[in-house]
């Protein structure tokens, strides 16, 4: 699959920058998927669990008490007050 940076940040800094396949997480009007190429667009998030994917299979999963989630041609930049790996 194809890959696209991901930026996790919160108050305390970057907690994770890499190249990542795929974001799930729950912004305020339902479940969102994000894959490359994906059309550019910000949202809020609600609290959720983000579940993130590398093109090896594995995963990182976390916790949010919500943010912002932003797409750009750049990439993709979640923004959290805080981010709790599970």
């Amino acid at each position: 699959m194809r890959e696209y940076n991901l930026t996790v940040s919160s108050p305390d800094g970057n907690i994770f920058c890499g190249n990542v396949v795929a974001v799930y997480a729950r912004g305020i009007e339902g479940d969102l998927a994000i894959l490359a190429g994906h059309a550019p667009f910000v949202t809020f998030l609600k609290p959720c669990e983000v579940r993130i994917e590398f093109n090896d299979l594995n995963e990182i999963k976390g916790k949010v008490d919500g943010g912002i989630l932003s797409v750009s041609d750049n990439g993709v930049i979640l923004q959290s007050s805080s981010f709790r790996m599970i």
